[in-house]
């Protein structure tokens, strides 16, 4: 099952990659083009990936246009399933605090590899600590932006009204630009809403990749990551 699953997620992932997600509103605070051998932060902030994993979790280089993309794990069934995630150091300047956001990443999904919730990008979590995190929602496969305020907990969430999971490589962001969270689709806002001018998100927590951790519920992502991207101001 999973070497099919990798079969067809080669077939697709050497395409031209997605279109750009449009300006955003800051400073560069991380970057991360999955080119080298290291997992580093092009931005040259120093947010240095580390890979966790559990029960053979792995992720593998595969080539994307005219460079190389992460593929994480296939959806797996069974009681023990592969989790692998990338994660930073705690640090500091990824929380924004109630300035200006938006990050994203380039994603390739296939149509049979949804679940109830699959981790792109984020910081902190939703039930013990503020938040702010892009993610695949159900099996319908719609991307989903998050922010989840230091001292009021509510989510706030906006759910794209397309899905991205048809074999083809789409570029997602999420900004949140004083009161108003987008989440955009290929550079096309797909949905909106508001928030408080005063939502802070400020947490000592990693920044992570693909999933929240390496433990069974990690809302562990399915697919091909790219260009991984973070800008606050």
């Amino acid at each position: 099952m999973r070497s099919s699953w990798f079969a067809m997620l080669l077939a697709v992932v050497a395409g031209v990659p997605a279109a750009a997600s449009g300006p955003s509103p800051g400073v560069m605070m991380a970057r991360y083009t999955f080119n080298g051998r290291a997992i580093v932060d092009a931005s040259g902030r120093g947010h240095t990936l580390s890979v966790i994993s559990g029960h053979g979790g792995e992720v593998r280089s595969v080539v994307h246009g005219q460079g190389m993309a992460l593929a994480f794990p296939a959806r797996c069934a069974t009681p023990v399933c592969p989790h692998v995630a990338l994660q930073t150091p705690t640090s500091a300047d990824l929380n924004p605090g109630t300035r200006d956001i938006a990050y994203g990443a380039d994603v390739l999904l296939l149509p049979g590899q949804t679940s109830k919730g699959q981790n792109i990008v984020q910081k902190g979590y939703s039930t013990t600590s503020s938040q702010w995190k892009l993610q695949i929602d159900g099996a319908a496969g719609r991307p989903s932006c998050v922010l989840v305020d230091d001292k009021k907990p509510a989510i706030r969430m906006i759910t794209s009204a397309v899905s991205v999971a048809d074999g083809r490589w789409h570029a997602l962001a999420c900004r949140r630009a004083g009161t108003l969270l987008t989440v955009l689709v290929d550079g096309v806002a797909r949905g909106s809403t508001a928030v408080p001018a005063k939502l802070s998100v400020s947490n000592e927590r990693p920044l992570s990749i693909g999933g929240k951790g390496a433990f069974a519920d990690n809302d562990q992502f399915n697919g091909a990551l790219d260009n991984v991207w973070v800008e606050i101001g």
